[in-house]
């Protein structure tokens, strides 16, 4: 590694602690808001202290430095945030590591890269020659960094309120269709790709009504001819494939266990990572997150004392999936492409993995009620003293119970159907 680019992945890493700088206020402003657009808006109408709203000031601006030497509020007196402090240097040197891994030197071309796969067609040819190799690598290298950034800001908050605001996911997934399109270079496997000796065998063993199905495409000759419209199609399909693979898991784990699996959050997030990677890549990260994610889940349930609902929130571990894949691309993707290479076989694999699911998960369900170890069938209700009170003012019909009589609009008690009661209690 020579001097130039070690200064250059230096230089990454502080331009990633400041971005890092400004996840960190999304981390703390997104929650509060629900819409997106007040999430969007809050970035710039509140203050930096989590205490008092102020803004900071002079050295509290420094990335690392501020929370390290500036590290008290100049109003409130109340310390700066240490969560800041890491998500700088996180998002600093998860910048500079994917720089690394995705151009690892000056001047390199595609097939340097350790994203390389076998079948893409070459570079400046597939772009009309709008794009030299370098820069589309470098488009490709931001898309990803665009990624990750929001990636951070959805598992910090995810780990704390087990909630992924769409001001994490949203902005990046409309970034990523937008870009993939306009580029038309920065998907990472064809839309579609297929062993033609598997798409035979396959054709020759099914009836001749359904021989269709096992069609021959080649994608990359389609991306070479039509990079934008290509582009455009890598990334929706992407997004579909994300986000309707993790809402189907989480239907089935609400039919068959009766309670949510996972939210709405998970499934945005997993629109966004396939909106940026792909349909192929983003069932790989799903598949990884959940190997990832089994045995802490499982360590978390056991540590439990009580009978409460277990939470254990997904999102992060779909999230470190996700980067895992990106840097670790050369050694997991051979091994997972083999799956995809079976061409439309690969749907037919793929209901029968979700049917396998349903049906493992609904076995799991009717042993834990044969041993006594479920609860009730429905999704899991705490009766509160505010519950209970609301029921109490709703059913009785004298709202002046236990109180002195007070005069109210009487369109309020007719809108009850108590106006004649409450002549006939009170009359004139």
């Amino acid at each position: 590694m020579d001097a130039d680019y070690l200064l250059l992945l230096l230089s990454i890493f502080v331009v990633g602690c400041w971005i890092g700088r400004w996840l960190h206020r999304c981390i703390r402003r997104f929650p509060a808001h629900f819409p997106l657009k007040d999430q969007l808006a809050s970035l710039w109408t509140q203050g930096d202290c989590a205490g008092c709203d102020a803004w900071e000031t002079g050295l509290q601006h420094v990335p690392v430095l501020g929370p390290l030497v500036a590290g008290r509020c100049r109003k409130c007196d109340r310390r700066i945030d240490r969560r800041r402090l890491i998500v700088e240097l996180l998002t600093g040197s998860l910048l500079a590591l994917l720089y690394w891994v995705e151009i690892p030197g000056v001047g390199v071309l595609a097939e340097d890269s350790g994203l390389f796969t076998q079948g893409r067609p070459p570079g400046p040819e597939c772009v009309s020659g709008l794009w030299s190799e370098s820069t589309w690598l470098h488009l490709r290298y931001l898309l990803h960094a665009v990624m990750i950034c929001s990636l951070i800001v959805a598992t910090m908050i995810d780990l704390e309120l087990c909630i992924i605001p769409d001001g994490c996911t949203v902005p990046a997934m409309i970034a990523a269709v937008l870009v993939s399109t306009a580029v038309g270079q920065t998907w990472l496997v064809p839309v579609w790709f297929q062993d033609d000796s598997v798409v035979s065998l396959l054709r020759n063993l099914l009836p001749d009504g359904l021989q269709g199905i096992a069609f021959e495409w080649d994608a990359a000759a389609f991306a070479a001819a039509y990079p934008h419209i290509h582009g455009f199609l890598a990334s929706v399909a992407g997004l579909m494939a994300g986000a309707g693979a993790t809402w189907l898991v989480r239907a089935i784990g609400f039919l068959t266990l009766r309670q949510e699996a996972m939210g709405d959050g998970d499934v945005v997030l997993m629109a966004m990572i396939g909106a940026v990677l792909g349909w192929q890549p983003v069932l790989v990260v799903f598949m990884l997150a959940s190997a990832l994610a089994v045995v802490p889940a499982l360590l978390l349930s056991s540590r439990r004392q009580d009978d409460s609902p277990f939470y254990f929130p997904y999102g992060p571990w779909l999230s470190l999936a996700a980067v895992v894949l990106l840097l670790g691309w050369s050694h997991i993707w051979p091994a997972a492409k083999v799956f995809f290479d079976l061409g439309p076989g690969f749907f037919l694999v793929g209901v029968v993995m979700f049917v396998g699911l349903a049906v493992m998960l609904w076995g799991i369900h009717l042993a834990k009620r044969a041993l006594g170890l479920a609860g009730p069938d429905g999704p899991f209700i705490e009766w509160s003293s505010a519950d209970h009170l609301k029921y109490y003012d709703s059913e009785r019909p004298d709202e002046q119970t236990g109180l002195w009589k007070t005069e109210q609009w009487p369109g309020q008690r007719s809108g009850r159907g108590l106006q004649n009661y409450h002549r006939w209690r009170w009359p004139e």
